[in-house]
């Protein structure tokens, strides 16, 4: 009986034994994915981590080279602005306004191919009522085009300076006022009236929205103009038309280059056709000499050159060798030079 309960929990053991082994292995196989699945995420963790560190580094030179530009676009705004306060000052004054106007004219001229003291003459004026166009282009066949530089600004800047569109429009209309009072004191100085002159003279303006806001505010500025013998011009219009005069100047050099080469050659052929005919004289001269030698070799041999050999021949002292000596023949065959229509 002893031994059969022996069995009986030997038996009893060894199956709780094995079962505590099986349920050991379970969970050994269970953990086991689930350390795989921990692992993975540590290093996607890790991962995210290190791109999240690299971003905000990005992020901060972004930021730090952003703000760099962003401080040198400022100081440049700040120096663009000390430089358009500079300008615009120097613009309140009449004579530097002139000055500009002038200088920007002789610009144009130049980029059109017009040369100063031959195709334009630029003169240096101190007053508006002294009589002298600041331009006076050249036309071909005598022709001549006076152009004069304004610089109406006061009031133009007066309308910019305001916030009040009123008050802009009322300084706008003033200011078309004051370009059309340059227009008629440029008329009365009668430069279209010479006879070297079209029947207008060009008021140049160095801006376009001089005109532009002009002509909003009084639409009828330009045609009151040109019935005042006075075309306004401004960059845009002033360039076409001072092209226009250096493609004329182009084209009349041309047509003087080839006239001056036609007239070079014909004197080229009148001095080829004398030195042909001086040619020609020669070769007769030649020719003509030649067949006189031909008849006087016989006549020298008969009359001189016998006689003296015989003189010779009875013992007469005499130099026997030059005696001796024959004639040369003539050329043979010289050739005559026949005069060519």
């Amino acid at each position: 009986m002893t031994v059969v309960i022996a069995l009986l929990v030997g038996f009893i053991l060894g199956a709780a034994a094995t079962a505590a082994l099986h349920r050991s292995r379970r969970n050994q196989e269970a953990a086991s994915p689930l350390a795989t699945q921990l692992a993975q995420m540590r290093l996607a963790l890790e991962s995210m981590q290190k791109s999240a560190a690299e971003s905000a580094e990005n992020r901060v030179r972004s930021e730090t080279a952003l703000a760099a530009v962003i401080n040198e676009m400022r100081n440049e705004s700040k120096n663009y602005l000390a430089e358009t306060r500079k300008f615009t000052t120097a613009l309140t004054n009449s004579q530097a306004r002139g000055k500009f106007g002038e200088a920007q004219l002789e610009l144009m001229l130049e980029q059109a191919g017009l040369r100063k003291g031959i195709e334009y003459i630029a003169q240096r004026s101190t007053s508006d009522t002294s009589g002298i166009p600041d331009i006076t282009v050249k036309m071909p066949g005598g022709a001549q085009i006076f152009i004069d530089s304004k610089f109406p600004f006061e009031r133009f800047l007066d309308a910019f300076d305001t916030e009040d569109l009123d008050d802009r429009d009322n300084y706008l209309a003033l200011h078309s006022r004051d370009l059309f009072e340059h227009v008629k004191a440029l008329s009365k100085r009668g430069y279209h009236s010479t006879q070297t002159s079209p029947d207008f003279v060009v008021l140049f303006l160095p801006f376009e929205s001089l005109l532009a806001e002009a002509i909003r505010t009084d639409s009828t500025l330009l045609e009151r103009a040109f019935n005042a013998g006075v075309t306004i011009a401004t960059p845009t219009s002033m360039m076409a038309l001072l092209r226009t005069v250096g493609h004329i100047y182009t084209h009349n050099r041309a047509v003087e280059s080839a006239e001056e080469i036609t007239e070079i050659a014909g004197s080229f052929l009148n001095n080829l056709t004398l030195l042909h005919s001086k040619i020609v004289a020669l070769g007769k001269s030649i020719t003509a000499t030649s067949r006189a030698y031909d008849d006087l070799i016989p006549t020298a041999e008969k009359t001189v050159l016998g006689p003296a050999r015989e003189i010779l021949a009875l013992g007469v002292a005499g130099d026997k060798e030059k005696l001796s000596i024959e004639y040369p023949e003539a050329p043979a065959d010289a050739r005559e030079l026949k005069e060519q229509g």
